[in-house]
């Protein structure tokens, strides 16, 4: 865990009621695996606390946990759960705390059609007086464990949401989207509208761009393009977007390969998605992706990704991006290595700082 200091001020989300950011990890455990995080308080992290454990995790590089604080003492953690199938049929587990972390409540699952299919990619959320969800659903899928962006796409991934409330209780699942890419990590944010999920769409010809829907009066709108990159490729690249909210601005970050060129890139919002701005190339020097952002209260944004360098290595970056396109400093933050240990670097606010985590060497 490393600090990048004199930023700004910065809204985004896993941080406490009091702004101290909470940072959630897998380790091994005695019977299996084991989701724990701690908190940061003033300087140093504290006692690292255990969520759950369990022998039959799903442990996957790119489809993680998480630990999210709501609203006061109410937090909502994830974990996933191997089917018997095997493969990629796994299931999503969800426990609720209402002192802070201190203690959770029996894991329930936010999904009941019973496919050995897979159900991941998770993003939490506020919503009313508990927590909104959504997840890449493979409902859809006939075969158990098939490969990711496998053709087909009359049996594809879904997207889909629940919410859960303070006592544990699901209610309210509806589908977001009927067809998007099979393996791309989800985000959310909220605006003064509400919800605002952005993921990696796939149309029936196989173009895989990230699209936005907001969640109005308690229906998710249809999804629209952040920005028409017309990505074509017939497998999942594993590169989900990022969002953050501030009032009726949004900032979307992403990486795509459309025109056989590695981008990241970087679009706002002044109306809470009713239209960006084009969309703001950050890195077309051949970067890996795996793109995070914050929002800053004058409008800029903080982004983070992961670039390569001339030698071959992958290097966390984070550099601050005004509307107009005007760029501060690009900070080299940390060289670590090329491949899928190398993860996806994550940015949240601990009072006056930005605090990162990922991968170094």
């Amino acid at each position: 865990m490393h600090e990048s200091r004199g930023l700004g001020d910065v809204y985004k989300r896993q941080v406490t009621s009091n702004g101290q950011a909470v940072m959630s990890w897998l380790e091994a455990s005695t019977d299996g695996s084991a989701l724990r995080f701690a908190v940061l308080d003033g300087e140093q992290w504290d006692t690292t606390h255990t969520v759950a454990s369990g022998g039959n995790w799903f442990v996957n590089w790119a489809d993680f946990p998480s630990v999210v604080p709501i609203h006061g003492d109410f937090w909502v953690a994830h974990w996933l759960v191997s089917q018997p199938a095997g493969g990629y049929a796994y299931d999503i587990a969800v426990s609720v705390s209402n002192d802070a972390g201190k203690t959770w409540g029996e894991p329930t699952t936010p999904h009941n059609d019973l496919t050995p299919t897979e159900h991941g990619f998770v993003s939490i959320f506020p919503q009313r007086d508990g927590a909104g969800l959504i997840w890449l659903d493979g409902r859809n899928m006939s075969v158990a464990g098939a490969e990711h962006g496998a053709h087909g796409t009359s049996e594809g991934m879904t997207l889909r949401s629940a919410h859960i409330t303070v006592e544990s209780r699901l209610e309210q699942g509806q589908q977001v989207d009927g067809l998007v890419c099979d393996c791309c990590q989800t985000d959310i944010a909220l605006a003064d509208s509400g919800p605002v999920a952005v993921y990696r769409n796939r149309t029936e010809d196989e173009i895989r761009d990230i699209y936005f829907s907001r969640l109005l009066d308690g229906q998710w709108s249809t999804g629209q393009p952040v920005s028409s990159d017309n990505w074509k490729i017939s497998g999942c690249p594993v590169n989900g977007p990022a969002i953050a909210a501030q009032q009726e601005r949004l900032v979307v970050a992403w990486y795509t390969g459309a025109q056989s060129q590695s981008t990241v890139k970087l679009a706002f919002s002044n109306d809470q998605g009713d239209g960006f701005h084009p969309a703001l190339t950050i890195d077309s020097s051949n970067p890996l992706g795996a793109v995070d952002v914050l929002l800053l209260e004058n409008g800029d944004a903080v982004i983070s990704w992961l670039g390569e360098t001339a030698d071959g290595h992958a290097q966390i970056r984070l550099q601050r991006v005004s509307p107009s396109g005007d760029r501060g400093i690009e900070h080299k933050i940390a060289a670590t290595s090329i491949g899928k240990m190398t993860g996806f670097p994550q940015m949240v606010v601990a009072g006056q700082k930005v605090v990162w985590h990922g991968p170094i060497g």
